[in-house]
């Protein structure tokens, strides 16, 4: 086997996941997607935003990150 640098990708199979939200979350949710819109004048689904808000707040929530880097 050849020795490379980089190291064997990772599944990247995508996860289909249903969720149910209040109306008031989806109002919220219809808003910011219209407001991206506006911003980067592209129009993205509400359900294509969502994977990238989750992301971001999982990056950004520094207890979470610590206690997933012990484990």
């Amino acid at each position: 086997m050849a020795d490379i640098k980089l190291p064997q990708l990772p599944d990247r199979t995508p996860v289909k996941l249903t969720i149910s939200v209040m109306p008031d979350l989806l109002h919220a949710l219809n808003e910011y997607a219209a407001l991206y819109a506006k911003t980067y004048s592209r129009d993205e689904p509400v359900a294509e935003l969502i994977p990238a808000m989750l992301g971001a707040f999982l990056e950004s929530d520094k207890s979470f990150a610590r206690i997933r880097s012990k484990a």
